[in-house]
């Protein structure tokens, strides 16, 4: 496998500048997630590793390489597409080996190299039947099969998951992050659910508008986002924002809201007294408070989910949503108090969206 590092990359399209500076690690044997909203960028950084798109600025590395130059075919790389874009016409078998047929392999190697896809994808019944005689799921196997018989140092996933239905992403998902854990590939995979962000990848690069928010590990991302953006955009349901201004009283600290309401939070916090913050918060970091405890709140919408009750309120003039374990027998309009513990909050400046 081979590392990939990207400095300074930049992507203009004429005047239009649509990935700025961005640079990125991904170590060898490693699996990062890029992920973001529709427009971000993610999928041309991703097309610009694999020699797709052309780079305006900056230099990727694949392994000790510049590759900014080198054709697509010679960058050793293996890439998964969000539509499959397999031959309808082909066999299974056929479509798995055509990347190495087109090399002018050996027949003995293909197949060698066909049996052991298929086998570690489960595909060995299917090989004769062509691509529309099988589900999506299997035909995204079959996609990943052609990368796999590749033996590429880098393999590149856009999207893949996109095409199937809700169900069949999450057994998708646990089994792309299976094989990557049996074969060790080195990975760079794009999507715009941070749900496989979060449980597929080693490391998560969160984009916004051409640039890059923040870098981490999926549980370090989400518990300490850098600003704003990262803090709603990992989570579902997202944190909940609750504006005001900062107020020391004492030993304690609050955030006084603009209709009155008071939020207790960490009087360690950085933020200087009167300054306009946002108050984050969990969905399942709230709770039900005492009599004469907590903050008053409003129930609005009751949303069952089975293992969880989603509960909208309103609370301090924001809709704010709470997740409870317990079978609560909310009813809107009924009037509730939650409360939390003063290290589940998070504030951040107003004005420029960075964490405190």
């Amino acid at each position: 496998m081979a590392s990939v590092k990207i400095r300074n990359v930049e992507k203009n399209y004429g005047s239009l500048r649509v990935i700025h500076g961005v640079s990125i690690d991904v170590e060898d044997h490693e699996f990062v997630v890029l992920v973001g909203p529709s427009g971000c960028g993610k999928s041309t950084l991703l097309r610009m590793i694999a020699g797709l798109e052309t780079i305006s600025g900056g230099d990727i590395m694949i392994g000790d390489k510049v590759v900014n130059d080198i054709a697509p075919r010679d960058r050793d790389i293996a890439m998964v597409f969000q539509n499959y874009a397999l031959y309808p016409h082909m066999s299974i078998f056929d479509n798995m080996g055509f990347s190495l047929k087109l090399r002018k392999r050996p027949r003995s190697e293909i197949e060698e190299k066909v049996m052991e896809a298929a086998d570690i994808l489960n595909l060995k019944p299917y090989l004769e039947r062509s691509p529309g005689q099988l589900s999506g799921g299997q035909r995204q196997r079959v996609a990943m099969g052609r990368a796999l018989v590749r033996d590429a140092r880098v393999f590149l996933f856009d999207e893949p998951l996109s095409n199937l239905d809700a169900k069949l992403r999450v057994v998708m998902r646990t089994e792309i992050k299976a094989l990557h854990q049996r074969l060790q590939t080195t990975s760079v995979y794009v999507t715009h659910d941070q749900i496989e962000a979060m449980t597929m990848a080693d490391r998560i690069v969160v984009m916004n508008a051409g640039r890059v928010e923040q870098v981490g590990a999926p549980l370090e991302l989400y518990d300490s986002p850098a600003n704003l953006f990262v803090a709603g955009f990992l989570g579902s349901p997202s944190m909940n924002f609750i504006k005001g201004r900062f107020r020391r009283a004492g030993d304690g600290a609050h955030v006084l809201c603009d209709d009155g309401t008071v939020l207790p939070v960490p009087a360690t916090s950085g933020a200087t007294d009167d300054q306009q913050v946002v108050a984050g918060i969990r969905p399942e970091h709230l709770r039900l408070a005492g009599e004469g405890a907590g903050v008053a709140a409003t129930v609005d919408v009751v949303e069952p989910t089975g293992a969880n009750i989603e509960l909208f309120v309103e609370l301090a003039g924001e809709r704010v949503c709470a997740v409870f374990r317990e079978r609560h027998p909310f009813r809107p309009g009924e009037k509730i108090a939650l409360g939390w513990e003063l290290d589940k909050i998070h504030l951040f400046d107003a004005s420029s969206g960075h964490r405190i």
